[in-house]
């Protein structure tokens, strides 16, 4: 019969150990044998076997010999991110109690946290360096030449107006990250936004001597979604094609057909371009923040980094998945699956 403290640590939904005077485990909850799978699971292994970490050994030893409780961080290496618990070393009669508290997510969160506010400050940062300096140069060596004036103001324009586009679209991927929970309810015609999309961005295509094409836009298609956030969506996947994926002469074709999805039909709306493809290594982080495969042409043409970050969000609110294929030398496919009716 399970003994009375053995019955209260299987009612603890989080990881509870507890080492005997003897360095043995002698009790371990349900989430604690998940914890440590492996073999006949934890219970009957030396302490020693089970923790590499100095510290927490160290930190058992003065709890069974002093009985002094103590707080240990344990960081366990795995395949991914490493996983890291709080530890609570707590001294009992029958030994030593461990308490794992899991901090992985929150100290994951907490490093998204610290690179986003790095990489805001620094796309900031370089503008407003670039116009403090002309600014400067406009009160001194370059006061009465109006040449250089003006060529100083048509920068300074061009670097405001980057601050103003990072500003804004960080402004919608808040908004999109905190309506990312509630999924869309309206009805709108997304092969009638493609053509929209597509008509608005032809004089974008003509300046970039890139054709755009569309393809399966003829009859309506009516799904659940939000149609600005589908325009979004629609317009950053294409620009980007014609702007960075594509070579004068080129084709970006949008195309949207209906095909099964393991749960039912979907919709597979996809944009592909024929430029110089993408390296396999950089895909994974392509829907990161500020993350870039050519971060200078990507400032040049005006890109914030922030784009393919929107477009994940956005989809995933309507329930839906981003799939990028791409090989080098033969172009990209950027394509979003959404669930129909």
């Amino acid at each position: 019969m399970p003994s009375p403290i053995s019955r209260l640590l299987q009612g603890v939904p989080m990881p509870l150990l507890v080492v005997g005077r003897d360095l043995f485990i002698i009790e371990a909850n349900l989430a604690a044998q998940a914890l440590f799978p492996g073999g006949e699971g934890p219970v009957g292994r030396h302490h020693g076997l089970l923790f590499r970490a100095p510290d927490l050994l160290q930190a058992i030893d003065r709890a069974l010999t002093r009985a002094e409780p103590a707080v240990v961080r344990l960081v366990t290496p795995t395949s991914g991110p490493d996983r890291v618990h709080e530890v609570t070393v707590t001294p009992l009669d029958e030994g030593v109690l461990l308490a794992f508290t899991d901090l992985t997510e929150a100290e994951e969160m907490d490093r998204m946290r610290r690179d986003f506010v790095a990489n805001v400050s620094h796309e900031l940062r370089t503008p407003l360096t670039a116009i403090s300096g002309f600014i400067e140069t406009l009160r001194g060596a370059a006061k009465e030449d109006a040449r250089a004036r003006e060529r100083f103001l048509a920068i300074m324009a061009a670097e405001a107006e980057r601050m103003n586009r990072l500003v804004r679209d960080l402004l919608h991927l808040s908004r999109v990250e905190a309506e990312e929970r509630n999924r869309p309810e309206s009805r709108v015609d997304i092969a009638g936004i493609a053509r929209s999309v597509v008509d608005s961005l032809q004089p974008v295509a003509r300046a970039g001597e890139v054709r755009l094409n569309l393809v399966g836009a003829g009859q309506e298609i009516t799904l659940r979604a939000d149609p600005d956030q589908m325009v979004q969506v629609l317009t950053n996947l294409t620009e980007n094609a014609v702007k960075y994926g594509s070579p004068a002469g080129a084709t970006v074709t949008v195309a949207l057909g209906r095909e099964d999805g393991p749960r039912g039909p979907v919709l597979r709306v996809s944009v592909s371009d024929q430029g110089a493809g993408i390296d396999p290594r950089h895909i994974p982080r392509l829907t990161e923040r500020f993350y870039r495969v050519d971060s200078h042409r990507s400032r040049e043409k005006g890109g914030t980094g922030l784009g393919l970050a929107i477009v994940k969000h956005i989809v995933q609110r309507h329930r839906g998945r981003l799939v990028i294929e791409s090989e080098l030398g033969k172009g990209s496919v950027f394509s979003i699956l959404l669930p129909m009716p």
